[in-house]
This record gives C-alpha cells, structure tokens and sequence, in this order.
C-alpha cells in the first residue's frame, strides 16, 4: 500500500526518449511522417504550409491569417453549415492554425470515419470557395475585436514591441491597422489560396492508432488525385531590422496601469548555445520561481506577474520580458529589470539555484511527452527548422552542463539592457525621472 507519509523517491532524469517517425513520400512528392501509437484510439492528421506571401518583398501576414481561418468556410461543393455539421456528425474536429511561418489544418478522428472525412479535407484543399459572405462577417468580426484591443495597453505594448524589433514590411513585425483590413478582397485571398495550398508546398504528419488502411487512404486522396503546380522558387528571407534600443513610450493619460515589454532579436534553436541561453532565460524570469518573479512580484509588489521567454522563428530567435505594473512603479520596475540582467552577467549564481532550473527544465521536457501526440509535435518544432530530433539530447546535456560560470557567460554574451527595445504603454511617475531617452 502507498506510504503518503512519505514524498516520492527523488531521482535525476538520465535521458529522454523520443519516437520516430516513420517517413513515406506520396506520389506526388508530398513527404508524409507517421507516429504510430496503438494505445491511443484518436488519430491527428496535420496538413502543414510553409506560409507564402503574394509580395514576398513586403509580407502582409493579415491575408494569411485570413486565408486560415476561411479555409473551411465554404467549397464548392459543400457550405460552411454543411461542412461543420458533416464533422460534429462524426465525432471529429477539424482545426485550422495560423502562427507566424506555417499554416496547418488538423483533423482529429477516429479510423473508422476516414472514409468520409479525408475527401471532406481534399475539397477544403483543392475546392476551397472563400465565400464573400463568410469573408465580409470574418473582417466585420475582426475589426470590431481590433477596435477593442487597441484599448488594452499590453496589446499596444506588444505591437509596437514587435514592429521596432523586426522592422514593419514582414510577418514578424508588421501588425494590422484597422484600414488593412478594409483593404482585403476574396482575389487576393483566392490568389494567396492557389499559391499556398499545394501539395509541393506541404508537410503530413499523422499520427495516433494509424491503421494501413488509413495510411493507403491518404496515399489514394492525398497522393495520387491530388496535384498541383511545379515547385516554387524558394522566397528570400524577409529583411528584419530592429529599429531601436531605446525607450518608446505611449502615455496613456487616465492608465492605472503601464503595460511594459522589452527585449531583442537572438539566436534562434539551429544556434548551439540556445539550449544554454533558454536556461539563463529560465533562470530569469521563466517560471514561477525566477528571478524577476521573485524580485519584482514577491519582494516588490509591483505587479501580479512577470515573465521573459526566448521564442525561435523559422529566420531568427527573440528575447521579450513582459509585465504590467502600477502607474506610479514604472520606472522602478525597468530599473530592477537591468539590475537583474547585470547581476546575471556580474556575479555567479549559487549551485542550488542552477540545480533548481536543472531540474526544472529537464521536468518539464518530460512532463510535455504525456502522449504520441506531444512526440509528433516535438518533431514538428525541429523539422520546421531542419533540424533532427537529436537536438532534444543535445539540449538536455547542454542543461546538465550548466554551471554558474557558464550562466554568467552566456547572459554576458546575449543579454545587454541598453540593446534591448524598451516599450512602455501607460504612464510614468512624473516625481521620477524617465530611465532613457524616448524615442518615437
């Protein structure tokens, strides 16, 4: 009988083990990666696109996400009504995703409805009819929860955050105004359509209990009766520029609250030391128990939460600390920031402290592989950056190699205050001075 008298036997975590896919290309060169798990009864099949631009030179990101969320609104064939109902009937979801570098289409199921549900997919990617009806509620909808968000002052934090970082003439840095959206019409959409949604520019990735009837199902539909267009020409990366390092800052005259973001372009997860850099993160402000959490919550009592985190792109990585503060501790709270950073960068943090991340990290590498699903998706977040699923063993022996020496060095090499873009949305202290220059 189990002793609750007594915690659980402690003990370090030797290695992670990962699944792999079996790889498979169709006919049509469609590469397909199947993670085969008997245990689970669902099956996810994931259609993913590498997002394409109509003017590669000035990405507009608002039509992709448009394309997106219109994708099973309607084809040919079949209405949106009909669409939807045809999917609930059977038990399943169908759920399209927009991030900043692909576009994805999941369908959750169970083998036996495959028969019916694949051909509902291939009209959706072949036959789709983004209706102008569909299309004007999606922009009327939109505008109206723009007009919303932009009076929340972490949402205008974070737009302008990410515009002086990556520039405003590509997917990272360019956000929408409300006229942008008045300017998107069905031909451009139906253009975006044709030139994303194909096959050469697709990635499969099914798994769960993957029968080999299924898998024959998707080479018939999938592989043989679906074609489209040669190959692309590979579009340049996008030009990103991090306009500036210092202050911008947007006074917001009746504000309880100033939202602050902060933070630069890095390294990206292809960079040897981004395992080691994602552990300074950590240690900073990446969980509850961090540095900035501990300081500026706890000790403090500035704000509720506070948090840093270093994101991967597909053509770049970036560092963002984000938190929302009382007016009259704005100040205050960007010159704790940079006296965390320094002290990061100046003195060594204690061995419990960096065993403490250790296991926090390792923990929750672990913790993220509750079912076949979570392994499809850690492979999915290397093959987006060409990478193997050996990165996950590099990453956990960089985290066990950690010493203080090392976070010191590291949060010496990528971590600089007076680099980072410094976005302030609500007020100052007028009795205390402003930290840096404002720029506009």
């Amino acid at each position: 009988m189990l002793d609750r008298t007594k915690a659980p036997e402690f003990r370090e975590i030797a290695h992670i083990s990962l699944k792999q896919p079996v790889k498979k290309q169709f006919a049509n060169g469609l590469p397909v990666y199947v993670f085969h798990s008997p245990e689970q009864e669902l099956v996810r099949i994931e259609w993913i696109f590498e997002n394409k631009y109509l003017d590669e030179q000035n990405e507009n990101p608002l039509l992709n996400s448009a394309l997106c969320a219109l994708l099973k609104e309607g084809t040919t064939t079949m209405s949106s009504a009909e669409i939807a109902d045809k999917v609930d009937f059977y038990g399943a979801f169908l759920v399209p995703e927009y991030s900043f570098d692909v576009t994805s289409l999941s369908l959750y199921t169970l083998n036996r409805h495959s028969k019916v549900l694949l051909p509902l997919v291939k009209d959706i990617l072949t036959e789709a009819s983004i209706p102008q009806e569909e299309l004007d509620t999606y922009l009327r909808n939109n505008k109206q929860k723009f007009q919303v968000s932009i009076q929340k002052n972490d949402y205008l934090a974070r737009r302008k955050f990410y515009n002086l970082i990556f520039g405003e003439n590509n997917r990272y840095g360019r956000t929408p105004k409300l006229d942008d959206y008045d300017a998107i019409n069905r031909e451009q959409l139906t253009a975006l359509y044709r030139k994303e949604i194909v096959p050469n520019n697709c990635t499969l990735i099914v798994s769960g209990n993957v029968s080999n009837d299924l898998i024959n199902e998707l080479e018939q539909i999938f592989g043989f009766e679906w074609q489209g267009p040669e190959a692309a020409v590979l579009a340049a990366s996008p030009i990103l520029i991090q306009e500036s390092s210092g202050l911008a800052y947007e006074e917001k005259e009746n504000a309880l609250q100033s939202a602050i973001r902060l933070g630069s372009q890095t390294i990206s997860r292809t960079h040897p030391d981004y395992p080691a850099l994602q552990f300074v993160n950590t240690l900073l402000g990446g969980f509850f128990g961090s540095r900035l959490m501990r300081n500026i919550r706890e000790e403090k009592g500035y704000t509720y939460s506070i948090g840093s985190a270093v994101a991967t792109l597909k053509h770049t990585g970036f560092l963002t600390i984000a938190t929302e503060v009382g007016v009259d501790v704005t100040n205050a709270t960007l010159v704790e920031i940079e006296k965390e950073i320094n002290l990061l960068k100046t003195t060594l943090a204690s061995e419990e402290e960096v065993d403490l991340v250790k296991t926090y990290m390792e923990g929750s590498l672990l913790g993220s592989l509750e079912s076949i699903f979570s392994h499809a998706d850690k492979f999915k977040s290397v093959l987006l950056n060409d990478m193997s699923l050996t990165y996950y063993s590099y990453y956990m022996e960089q985290v066990k190699n950690m010493t203080p020496e090392k976070v010191r060095d590291i949060a010496d090499k990528y971590l600089d205050f007076e680099q980072m873009v410094k976005v302030v949305v609500g007020k100052f202290n007028q009795f205390e001075p402003i930290h840096q220059a404002v720029v506009n």
